[in-house]
């Protein structure tokens, strides 16, 4: 190495440290960790007109979902399939009783999603959302896309129980 070289390194501003990803960042290959359990994300839904994402979680042989969504805070929630079935997208209820849970619907809403990697649904498109709410806090939710429908039962995650293990 030259002696200018050397000078110049001197002086030289060292680069700054790459910024973490945040969970709303994630793709899959990346691990994460939700209430203690490890998860590598497999999959990931994004609506960028509600800056949502659902990520596809394998810890095994088990599958989960993480809603993340960005409002005046970060809010989580953990989602595991169910069976059922709807007939059609006008049709879906505002009150639903499961398993002995009343679910009372607190929001429902559409939007262009962006899939990567193995998710529910297969391709990108338009994709119609309903969420609910029981009186003892359980969730459910319901997506509908190019035909089809999917329904999962979760819970409320608190920020403190989600990190970002090793994003690439």
């Amino acid at each position: 190495m030259s002696m200018w070289k050397r000078i110049g390194n001197l002086f030289a501003k060292p680069e700054p440290p790459k910024a973490e990803k945040s969970m709303l960042q994630l793709a899959p290959g990346d691990i994460c960790e939700v209430s203690l359990v490890t998860y590598e994300v497999t999959g990931r839904v994004h609506n960028r007109g509600r800056n949502a994402v659902v990520l596809t979680l394998q810890d095994g042989s088990t599958i989960a979902y993480l809603h993340i969504e960005e409002r005046e805070t970060v809010q989580y929630a953990l989602y595991s399939p169910i069976d059922g079935r709807l007939d059609s997208p006008d049709e879906v209820p505002s009150i639903l009783d499961l398993d002995d849970h009343v679910f009372h619907l607190e929001e429902e809403y559409g939007g262009h999603v962006s899939i990567t990697g193995r998710t529910a649904f297969t391709q990108s498109g338009e994709q119609h959302v309903w969420q609910y709410q029981s009186d003892d806090y359980k969730l459910l939710r319901i997506e509908w896309q190019n035909g089809r429908f999917m329904l999962y039962e979760g819970e409320k995650v608190i920020p403190g129980d989600v990190r970002v293990i090793r994003a690439t």
